[in-house]
């Protein structure tokens, strides 16, 4: 006799088939199933899990596309099974329950969208049920909220991660990438926020609910927006002292607004490339370096990303600074690293290199969390004195 969903049932047996469920749709050779590979490549368990998918859903998604499923039908099929999984049957949902079943889906489906180029109503729509998903569950767990911060550029979206108790160190801003935004870095936020301090993760221009939904795009004013979100800091927390984070992308963003802002007195580079290059005659930017500024031509696109070099003429931060950095990492290298480090005024100056390292450290997240969480702590409390 099957398993339905009536309650009033005292006895049954429920299989819930994590690999021998039905499959999605599969990929055809051709570009597509292209797209599938990369995304295997790109994503590995480790920084999946880095962006919040947890463990058996990494596990499933990528055994999924090996085995010729496409990765965003995948993903998306994961979401679903993971909001209403065979044993809900059993006994109705905890809060602690549908808020585990949020942050999951949440956390597919974000990674559903993110081998996708252009911003098409598609890929907002996808974006925009990732978000609303993650906002019901912070709204059960209670431990972060959403912040819209308007500044002159438009609104920026991101999460506020409060301290869990006692007097504020401080105050952080935490800035991601290309690919990975504010929703993806909430471990960091909350590290933070057990230390003690008040903690803004953004999407800044160009990124997340920032761009999908207000249409907040990377431009040559760029730093006035960020300016705009230390503004409102200043505001919210009575002109407590500033650390800014920034992580891939972030990292060179974090480094020029270190270069510009005085109110930031500390700042953390987690694997920030020293420059972003002009790209050969006749060469096209990747799609997705494009899609961060928006509908300009490629040319317009260059000057406006090349901003974002934090060895610009005239830069120099002085603040105290700690650079993390994968020595396996293969978009920045050692030599870029300590080049940044090198070039860096500040006084009170570390560099950690974990040996084995990938891009922005995933392959060790509770590791690299803890470090840059009790340094940003540490330095701000020394500002506080």
């Amino acid at each position: 006799m099957g398993v339905a969903a009536d309650r009033t049932m005292t006895s049954g047996v429920i299989i819930h088939p994590f690999s021998g469920r039905s499959p999605a749709a599969r990929a055809p050779e051709g570009p597509d199933r292209l797209e599938d590979k990369a995304a295997l490549a790109q994503f590995t368990l480790e920084r999946l899990m880095a962006y919040g998918v947890h463990h058996p859903d990494a596990v499933e998604l990528r055994g999924r596309v090996t085995a010729g499923e496409a990765w965003r039908a995948a993903a998306t099929d994961l979401a679903a099974d993971c909001l209403a999984p065979p044993e809900a049957s059993v006994a109705p949902a905890s809060a602690a329950t549908e808020a585990n079943r949020y942050y999951r889906a949440s956390a597919l489906l974000r990674m559903s969208q993110v081998m996708m180029l252009s911003d098409d109503d598609q890929r907002r729509d996808i974006f925009a049920r990732a978000a609303d998903l993650y906002r019901r569950a912070a709204a059960l767990t209670g431990d972060r909220e959403p912040v819209i911060v308007e500044t002159e550029q438009g609104p920026l979206s991101g999460w506020w991660f409060p301290r869990r108790g006692g007097n504020a160190a401080g105050c952080a801003v935490v800035i991601g990438g290309l690919e990975a935004w504010a929703m993806d870095f909430d471990a960091l936020g909350l590290e933070l926020a057990h230390r003690n301090v008040d903690t803004l993760v953004v999407d800044g221009p160009g990124q997340g609910e920032s761009r999908m939904a207000h249409r907040h795009y990377l431009t040559k004013s760029w730093l006035r927006s960020y300016q705009g979100v230390f503004d409102h800091l200043a505001v919210r927390t009575g002109g407590a002292p500033l650390a800014v984070v920034g992580n891939s992308l972030g990292g060179a963003t974090a480094l020029r607004l270190a270069s510009q802002d005085a109110r930031i007195l500390a700042c953390c580079d987690n694997c920030g490339p020293r420059a972003i290059g002009r790209p050969p005659p006749n060469v096209s930017l990747p799609g997705k370096l494009l899609a961060f500024c928006g509908d300009v031509a490629q040319e317009a696109a260059v000057e406006i990303l090349q901003t974002l070099n934090p060895m610009a003429a005239g830069a120099a931060v002085s603040c105290p600074l700690l650079i993390v950095h994968g020595a396996l990492d293969h978009l920045v290298s050692t030599e870029d690293a300590r080049s940044l480090f090198d070039w860096a005024e500040s006084i009170d100056k570390q560099m950690v290199i974990y040996s084995d390292g990938d891009h922005c450290v995933y392959n060790h997240s509770d590791d690299k969390h803890n470090l840059i969480a009790d340094w940003v702590a540490d330095r701000l409390g020394a500002a506080n004195k």
